[in-house]
Formats: structure tokens, C-alpha cells, sequence
């Protein structure tokens, strides 16, 4: 069969030694508008990235204002970012900052309590815990049908957590909370090497022996490169190419993450991680998953939350090991010593840092439709401001310009705008016509969403 009369499904996988990886969307799959009855049948993706303990915001009389606040200076389309939002600049015309919105019925609790409610708007006051359903579970309802899988939830920590120290950003229908995934190794095989019949512990010698998921696969897609086009040849050899990457930074990270993690409880946890793991390459592989399974359309609904609240976690250390503080990040929230503003903003700048790299591969990985982050709306931000107060949250909204979202604006709202109002907006945006969305009091009204 001749390169020409290639005709493969959106669904084609290359196989080799027990394991089957999907494939990207290639020229040789088709015109993807052929049989579209409009362009509102391009996929729609919706992602969400979150950070605990709040950000640095210094007083406005204080010297490190101006370099060191999280909210940029200025507003509208005039702000400009200060140090700590620094690595963003590139994607100003990508994104948008809010301030001033919170959950009303948090805005009582410490901010450690909010974090349950980012995604939900839910109750925590007294004994009651009175969650609700997730954004992004209602929109994983809306889309599951689109995809393999309904939703992605990652974390660093992995499952549920408690009652106000969730390591999970999902709740269900009920406000139960949904145990989120954080052992790559394991992710990857389950999501990228699907069907293989071969569990993680099955493959452990060939991992000994450094056989990837590309080199068992490796012949396979030879054979298949030969019959496809320059262009298509060239999107394959890139794809493997990212596949490997991903692999390769897995196996350098497995040595923390099989690490057991001790049981959850009230008292802080000191997992005494080893000062030789890099967690900007942990945090970056998860975001080298994120961008790979959109990419594939595996999923169209996922969330990341990079840390838990109150200094538990594997997060608490990120300050210590990515920039050789001499403090964790529940701790320097809480500071107050000299050169306070400036520390905690330069760990705001780093965890910016890495929302930059997601953005940055988001903007420059295409799949039939264009740019994944012009086809995929991602909320990042926090459930408290400074101090753990659980009002005026650090929020920025990126991508969607395919859905009408006009960023490049830094926007200031009263106080007492529920952020429900920013979900209920957000939802209109991805086509998921609704009025209402937990405490909400309408549409967020911005001109930034369509």
C-alpha cells in the first residue's frame, strides 16, 4: 500500500512487545472538518492548576511592593507584572489575572480550610462538611463522551487526603471527594501503553534492563513511518521523540516517588525527602503527561494540584530543594522576619515558572485543530491570598482563544463577587449552557469570556 492510499483511524495505535501507544492526530487520519457540521464541534478542553498557603502580598507602604506582589501593578490591559509573575510575560496576550473573587461561604475559614472548595463553592463551616460537585467533574460529565477517559486528576500527594488537607481537587455529585493520581511511572504505562497486559511490577526487569515503552514499540512505528508522509513523518518522529523525554525523566524521578508515603493524619508530615530529587522535573513531568494526553485526546478534563495546604505533603519542601531555603512553604507563609517578602516571592516566581512551561508547551503542541492551548481553558490559582486569609484569590485564566476568551486584562472585583460567578461564565464559554453554578449570582461580568 502506497503512502498516498494510507488512510489511518483517529484511533491508530502502534503496538510492539505486549504494549499499544496511541498516536496524535496525523494528515493521514483525515480532514478532521470533514463531516463537521460547525466549527463549535472543536474539542474543547478545560484544565485546572492549583498551589496551596496563598501568595506574597506586601503592604502597599512596604519596598517590596512593587517587585514582590503577586498581583501585578497596574489594571486593565495596561498592568505590568511584577518579579514574582515575572516569567509569564511572554504569554501576557494568553492569559488573564483576576483579584477579588472567593467563595463566599469561605471567606470565615482559614484559608487551609478553602482549598477543599476551589473547584465546588461548597460548605465547611462547623462539623457538617457540606461539599458539592467540582467544575471539573461537571464539565468530565459533559465531555466523557468524547474521549477514553473522563477526567485526569493529579496530584503530587496522591488520593483523597482529609477534610480540609484534600490532596485532590474532585469531588463527585455527592461533594465526596475523587482520589487523584501522582505515581507517573504508573500513569503513564495505564494511559499511554494501554492494553498491554502487563502491570508495572510485571515489567520491572525490562525496566532493569532499559527497555522503554518506545523501544518495545520501536519497530512497529518504523514501519509505519515508512507510509506515511514527510509531514506525517516528521509529527511521528516528534511524538516518539516527547514519548521517550517523558520516560526517560520518569525513571529519574521514580527513586522519590517510590518513596511510601506515610499515612495521612492531623499532625504535619516530614517525609525527609532525599535533597537530591529536583521537583521542577517532577512538576514538569506531570506536566509532560497533561500536555501528552490532550494531545492524544485522552482526556478533555483534568486537574493539578501541585501541593497540599498546611505544610503536609511532599510540596512543603519544594522552597528547600528548588532554591536551597532554609524554610518550607507553609513556613514562610507565615513569616515575618527580615527579607520575608522577597523569599516568599521568589518561590512564587518559581512556582510561576513552572505554570509558564505548561503554558509554553500547551501554546506550541498542535493537534487537527490547532494550538492545545488556543482549543483549552486553565484556571491556576490558589484558595487564599496572603496569610491564609480565604479572600481576594490569586487567579489567572489562560488559553480559549479559539472559544472567544480575550485575555491580556488584569481585573480587580469587588470583594464579594463569588468566584461561582467566574464558573458559571467559564461554563457558558465551553458551550455548557447554565445560569447557575453553586453560590453563584450570574455571569462574571468581564468581556474577557465570550
Amino acid at each position: 500500500m502506497g503512502k498516498k492510499s494510507l488512510k489511518l483511524d483517529r484511533r491508530t495505535f502502534v503496538k510492539g512487545l505486549g504494549v499499544a501507544c496511541m498516536l496524535p492526530y496525523m494528515e493521514a487520519m483525515g480532514n478532521p472538518f470533514e463531516g463537521a457540521k460547525s466549527s463549535s464541534e472543536i474539542p474543547k478542553r478545560l484544565c485546572f492548576m492549583y498551589f496551596p498557603n496563598g501568595v506574597g502580598l506586601p503592604p502597599a507602604n512596604n519596598p517590596d511592593y512593587k517587585d514582590w506582589s503577586w498581583f501585578p501593578m497596574g489594571a486593565g490591559r495596561d498592568f505590568r507584572f511584577t518579579k514574582t509573575l515575572s516569567p509569564l510575560v511572554p504569554y501576557k496576550k494568553d492569559l488573564s489575572i483576576f483579584g477579588g473573587l472567593s467563595h463566599p461561604k469561605s471567606r470565615n475559614l482559614l484559608g487551609h480550610l478553602a482549598g477543599d472548595t476551589w473547584l465546588t463553592g461548597g460548605d465547611l463551616r462547623g462539623n457538617e462538611y457540606q461539599n458539592s460537585i467540582s467544575l471539573d467533574q461537571v464539565v468530565a460529565q459533559k465531555f466523557s463522551k468524547f474521549t477514553r477517559i473522563p477526567y485526569l486528576a493529579l496530584s503530587t500527594d496522591g488520593g483523597v487526603g482529609y477534610k480540609s488537607r484534600v490532596s485532590t481537587l474532585s469531588f463527585d455529585h455527592t461533594g465526596k471527594a475523587l482520589p487523584s493520581e501522582h505515581r507517573q511511572r504508573q500513569i503513564f504505562e495505564r494511559y499511554f501503553a494501554p492494553g498491554g497486559g502487563a502491570t508495572t511490577n510485571a515489567r520491572q526487569k525490562s525496566l532493569q534492563q532499559d527497555q522503554k515503552i518506545v523501544d518495545m514499540i520501536l519497530d512497529d512505528s518504523k514501519r509505519l513511518q515508512k507510509r506515511l508522509g514527510k509531514n506525517d513523518q516528521q509529527k511521528l518522529d516528534e511524538y516518539m521523540t516527547s514519548l521517550n523525554s517523558v520516560e526517560e525523566q520518569i525513571k529519574r524521578n521514580e527513586k522519590w516517588l517510590n518513596v511510601p508515603m506515610k499515612d495521612f493524619s492531623a499532625d504535619h508530615l516530614n517525609f525527609n525527602v532525599n535533597a537530591s530529587v529536583d521537583p521542577e522535573s517532577y512538576i514538569r513531568s506531570t506536566i509532560d503527561l497533561m500536555v501528552l494526553a490532550m494531545q492524544v485526546d485522552l482526556t478533555r478534563v483534568m486537574t493539578y494540584m501541585i501541593a497540599r495546604e498546611d505544610g503536609l505533603g511532599l510540596g512543603e519542601n519544594f522552597p528547600k530543594l528548588a532554591l536551597g531555603l532554609n524554610r518550607g512553604h507553609h513556613t514562610i507563609s507565615h513569616d515575618k522576619s527580615a527579607n520575608h517578602w522577597k523569599e516568599w516571592g521568589s518561590y512564587d516566581q518559581w512556582i510561576a515558572k513552572q505554570f509558564a512551561y505548561f503554558l509554553d508547551k500547551m501554546k506550541n503542541t498542535h493537534d487537527e485543530y490547532g494550538s492545545l492551548l488556543d482549543n483549552t481553558i486553565v484556571l491556576y490559582g490558589s484558595a487564599c491570598s496572603t496569610t491564609h486569609d480565604a479572600v481576594n484569590y490569586p487567579l489567572i485564566l489562560a488559553g480559549g482563544k479559539n472559544m472567544g476568551v480575550q485575555h491580556g486584562k488584569y481585573e480587580r472585583f469587588d470583594d464579594h463577587t463569588p468566584m461561582s460567578n467566574l464558573f458559571v461564565s467559564m461554563l457558558n464559554t465551553l458551550g455548557i449552557e447554565t445560569s447557575s453554578f453553586s453560590d453563584s449570582t450570574g455571569k462574571l461580568k468581564t468581556d474577557i469570556l465570550a
